[in-house]
């Protein structure tokens, strides 16, 4: 999906090339937004366990995460980031992660919980302000 998203990018990078920081910045912004919103959104009561691996619930974050990675890939086409280095390091990065999630789910989400949803969130954020703030300034 970030490569489709970079091609979709690409195609149109010519028509908004004089506010493409600005649809970067949007666009970091709006997932950055998503998962601090999700952060702060009170937990399910434990007794109404719900399995994201199954139905519905599975294919609607399957295509959540897909506009995500589509949106990143989009901000990679105004950014002129390299995506044949860039995809490959998205999947590299996500699958030690999840990876590393699976093995030490339980015991990290005693300690850290919703606060890692949000620390990236503010990253993300940060990345935002400052491609904004290079093109402004």
């Amino acid at each position: 999906m970030p490569v489709l998203g970079w091609l979709a990018g690409r195609t149109v990078v010519e028509f908004i090339a004089d506010y493409d920081h600005w649809v970067a910045f949007s666009l970091l912004a709006i997932v950055s937004g998503r998962m601090l919103w999700e952060s702060f959104r009170p937990e399910r009561s434990k007794d109404k366990e719900v399995d994201i691996t199954k139905g519905l619930l599975l294919i609607t974050l399957s295509i959540a995460t897909s506009i995500d990675a589509l949106a990143i890939g989009l901000s990679f086409a105004f950014l002129n980031v390299n995506i044949a280095l860039a995809s490959p390091t998205i999947g590299a990065v996500a699958f030690v992660v999840t990876t590393i999630g699976f093995i030490l789910g339980n015991k990290a989400s005693k300690l850290i919980g919703k606060r890692a949803e949000a620390i990236g969130g503010i990253i993300l954020l940060v990345i935002a302000v400052r491609i904004l703030l290079s093109h402004i300034l």
